[in-house]
């Protein structure tokens, strides 16, 4: 399975490129799957249920983001709770609306994608060692691949997270 990720685009310029070449780079990376970060494509704070249905019209699987998911929760909400192709990080405590990982069909197989949130520099958070686990075990024998898109700060800790989970995705992103 060939996966294009596109990470963090931001605001309007942003969105201009990813509609311009996504399709095009698509087409000639041969990829079966596009897994976009989108927590920034509101101007650089956030996204829009106008921006996710943008996203997923041309023809992105799955849209993670980040902390800056929240910077405009009230209009988002809806789309957050309902839609399954937008995520945002796993390891925020329960209660908080969306959710963190799924499983979509591309090609013929089954993509599980997980996000992830880092803490070292950031918001005070779950543990995404501990959360990148318990999502893997309950979503075991759901997908055929795992692409894990973590949103940190520090490329320490995203090197930590490739390390931790080696040989049990095939991909950790880090935006």
């Amino acid at each position: 399975m060939r996966i294009l990720f596109v990470a963090d685009v931001i605001g309007s310029p942003g969105r201009k490129v990813a509609k311009g070449l996504l399709r095009l780079v698509k087409s000639r990376t041969r990829s079966d799957a596009v897994v976009l970060n989108g927590e920034n494509a509101a101007g650089g704070f956030g996204i829009t249920p106008e921006i996710v249905r943008e996203f997923l019209e041309l023809g992105v699987d799955v849209i993670t983001t980040g902390n800056r998911v929240w910077d405009k929760i009230k209009e988002l909400e809806p789309v957050l709770k309902t839609e399954p192709r937008l995520l945002r990080p796993a390891n925020y405590p329960p209660g908080n609306p969306g959710k963190g990982s799924t499983v979509v069909e591309v090609g013929g197989a089954r993509l599980g994608v997980l996000n992830l949130q880092g803490r070292t520099f950031m918001p005070p958070i779950d543990d995404p060692f501990r959360c990148a686990d318990t999502l893997l075990a309950e979503m075991k024998g759901r997908a055929d691949v795992f692409v894990v898109d973590f949103h940190a700060e520090a490329t320490s800790e995203k090197q930590a997270m490739q390390r931790y989970l080696d040989g049990r995705v095939a991909a950790v992103v880090g935006t």
